[in-house]
């Protein structure tokens, strides 16, 4: 086990992506799964406060320390077994998704989570319930746990695997490796029915491995993962779309959508619809010079293909992209990897881009992660853009529009700009909870969105979240601060 104290060699565990930062005294990288329990009983009995670290992709401050110790994961990353017949794979919490997502294309088999940062670990994945652009047909990480081990802030290790523990009564009880019994009071809340990362899961006869998923580290450390896989599809048709008018553009949002959940073509079945407006394209237009003149709004489509379909999905496309009156010449198709990989590119680099324009202004980011129902989206987008263009800010929106999931970045380039981006930020948030959405629909709560959490939750479910931590961190010892005020 390594352990760094030296100011120099901890820095870079001392922050994330969005630019938030904190302090700690020393950082313990564990190489063996044993070792964990040995650091959390130690600090446990010292009551010395611990933050779980994975690769720092997180946008929400939730792996930032304020004091204490920070535990990293980055040498837990073996490939424990991948089980070809049954389709899992069991994995440790450090494991990269990029370097999981390459062994299993070797072996014809799929990982479907797919967050926006590869370099990101498994781990942290679970820990935040991530999902990104497949999650439109393939749901978020939570639907492929099958099992998992973690070390509780005590010390304890509990392995859970699913379907066999679950809420009954209003408390879910399981025992340690070691055999000490833990009883979780969970009384049901009233969560959003979209995408949503915002709080504990908490609903009646919830499976015990739920608890877990999307618990930003508060109450144990996962160590290790059993995941479903499923086969890899024979091929993808993956397309950027360009619109003169962004209304015709939501409107094919619209119908691709409907069409793909309710099956009213039989060969079209997105997996991502993705959404770029105009000032992302002007953003990315140094990195893109082939980015046609003119054009408003941009569409990455992406649909798993047979070879025995591939004719009658082209097809199906073609059509729905006349209806519309898209421009096929300036279609940016991918026909091949090489191709397919350019416009996961082009996908991604909006929010490098991001990522570096807060870093060179030094300002904290300010992004939303909202999404509301399927029927109040459309409305929803516009308050946004409008509230965005009165304040005067330079922004950028893109996001996961199958899902309704909007990333409005307000991009300050000096403190009062941020203070007039917090403030409309706080409106959002409000009119998404409002429409029945959520203010973290992938990213987590972390610090920096605890007192929105307030937005969606009463007083009495935060109490329940809060009864869950105090019942398995007695000492509130694990990841202080993340989600609760």
């Amino acid at each position: 086990m390594l352990v760094k104290s030296d100011k120099n060699e901890i820095l870079s565990y001392l922050s994330d992506a969005a630019n938030f930062r904190g302090n700690a005294e020393k950082v313990y990288v564990p190489e063996k799964i044993e070792e964990v329990s040995r650091i959390l009983q130690e600090c446990f009995e010292a009551g010395t406060p611990v933050h779980i670290s994975g690769m720092g992709t997180g946008l929400t401050g939730g792996r930032v320390p304020a004091g204490g110790v920070i535990v990293s994961t980055e040498k837990l990353n073996r490939i424990i077994e991948i089980n070809k017949t049954e389709k899992f794979a069991i994995v440790e919490s450090g494991v990269i998704l990029e370097d999981f997502h390459k062994e299993l294309k070797d072996q014809n088999l799929y990982y479907p989570p797919d967050p926006t940062e590869q370099c990101s670990s498994i781990g942290g994945n679970i820990s935040n319930n991530a999902s990104g652009a497949k999650t439109f047909k393939f749901g978020p990480t939570r639907d492929y746990v099958l099992a998992l081990e973690v070390s509780l802030a005590d010390g304890e290790t509990v392995h859970l695997t699913r379907g066999e523990v679950f809420e009954k009564d209003g408390f879910i009880d399981f025992k340690s490796k070691n055999g000490r019994a833990y009883h979780i009071p969970v009384e049901p809340v009233n969560m959003p029915t979209t995408k949503n990362a915002a709080g504990y899961y908490m609903r009646k006869g919830m499976d015990a491995v739920d608890l877990f998923i999307g618990s930003e580290g508060t109450l144990g450390i996962i160590l290790q993962a059993k995941l479903k896989l499923l086969p890899l599809p024979e091929d993808f048709l993956s397309m950027l779309l360009f619109f003169e008018d962004e209304n015709v553009a939501l409107k094919f949002v619209a119908e691709l959508r409907d069409s793909s959940r309710n099956k009213k073509n039989e060969y079209i079945d997105a997996l991502a619809i993705e959404f770029f407006d105009w000032n992302s394209l002007e953003f990315l237009r140094d990195d893109f010079p082939n980015i046609p003149e003119g054009e408003r709004t941009a569409l990455w489509i992406e649909q798993d293909v047979s070879g025995a379909e591939s004719d009658n999905i082209l097809l199906a496309y073609t059509e729905l992209l006349e209806k519309y009156g898209v421009d096929t010449e300036e279609v940016w198709f991918a026909t091949g990897d090489k191709e397919r990989r350019e416009l996961i590119r082009f996908r991604h680099a909006v929010s490098q881009k991001v990522s570096d324009f807060i870093s060179r202004n030094n300002i904290r980011k300010v992004g939303t992660d909202l999404a509301v129902p399927d029927d109040k989206f459309f409305d929803f987008y516009h308050f946004c853009k409008n509230g965005s263009e009165h304040s005067g800010l330079k922004f950028i929106v893109y996001g996961h529009f199958g899902n309704s999931h909007i990333h409005l970045n307000m991009l300050p380039s000096n403190e009062d700009e941020y203070r007039i981006a917090k403030e409309l930020y706080r409106e959002l948030c409000a009119e998404a909870v409002k429409a029945g959405g959520t203010i973290s629909a992938e990213h987590g709560i972390g610090k920096i969105k605890r007192e929105y959490l307030k937005m969606m939750y009463s007083d009495r479910d935060l109490e329940s979240m809060k009864k869950i931590k105090a019942a398995l961190d007695t000492k509130n010892n694990l990841s202080p601060g993340n989600i609760f005020l």
